[in-house]
Formats: structure tokens, C-alpha cells, sequence
């Protein structure tokens, strides 16, 4: 079975850290593009960050630079999301995304990694709660 299992969310105070796995199993994450993606209630999906499978370069969204880091471990099959200096405003659901790029497509921005899961050409894990307290 092909899946997408995030890991790691929780409860934690303002200034903590978390660190969010996104495990797959059926198939290897290192052919794929990774993306975490988050939605807060009454909010649109946004795009965090991202990780290319060719040359390892990742992509953040200018709410999140140099608080949060992404990275890959092939061995484990497995992507990280590295949270620090979390802040209230942090707290939403937390989704990873694993996707090949479309044919002539590269890139790892959120609406490329949307783009390519919708085409069928990836899929979404089922999500995470991330709760940051003030």
C-alpha cells in the first residue's frame, strides 16, 4: 500500500520545537519532491517549505525562513521538518506531499507539488495537528 504517514505534531509553548516526520512506505521518497504544506482553521492551505529529489534544494516560505529547516533521510525513507522559535500563529494542520515533477516542469514551489499531486503524479499524507501555545 502507497502512503504518505506524518508523525511528530503535538502541543507545544510559544519559542519550542518540533520536528515533523513524513514516512513512506510502498514506494521510495527519494524519486519524489517533497513538500509540508499547513492549514489553520478558517484558512487557506499554504505552502512551508520544500525539497527537490535531484539536487537537494529546498524552498520556505518567507513566514517560516530561518526558523524552520527541511531535510531528507534516504536510508530512512523519510522527510523532516525541523521546527524551532515556533510561534502561535504556527498552529494549523501540518500535511507533507510527495511528488514527481510534470514532464518539462521543474521546481519545488507549493503550486508546482499541488499542480503534480492533482495531475496524479503524487500523494498527500493525511495530515497533523501542530498546536503552539501563547
Amino acid at each position: 500500500q502507497v502512503q504518505l504517514v506524518e508523525s511528530g505534531g503535538g502541543l507545544v509553548p510559544s519559542g519550542g520545537s518540533l520536528r515533523l516526520s513524513c514516512a513512506a512506505s510502498g514506494f521510495t521518497l527519494d524519486s519524489y519532491n517533497i513538500g509540508w504544506f499547513r492549514q489553520a482553521p478558517g484558512k487557506e492551505r499554504e505552502g512551508v517549505s520544500g525539497i527537490s529529489n535531484s539536487d537537494g534544494s529546498t524552498y520556505y516560505a518567507d513566514s517560516v525562513k530561518g526558523r524552520f529547516t527541511i531535510f531528507r533521510d534516504n536510508a530512512q525513507n523519510t522527510v523532516y521538518l525541523q521546527m524551532n522559535s515556533l510561534k502561535p500563529e504556527d498552529t494549523a494542520v501540518y500535511h507533507c506531499a510527495a511528488a514527481r515533477s510534470p514532464p518539462g516542469i521543474a521546481g519545488i514551489q507549493p503550486h508546482v507539488l499541488e499542480n503534480a499531486v492533482r495531475l496524479g503524479l503524487g500523494f498527500w499524507g493525511q495530515g497533523i495537528q501542530v498546536t503552539v501555545s501563547s
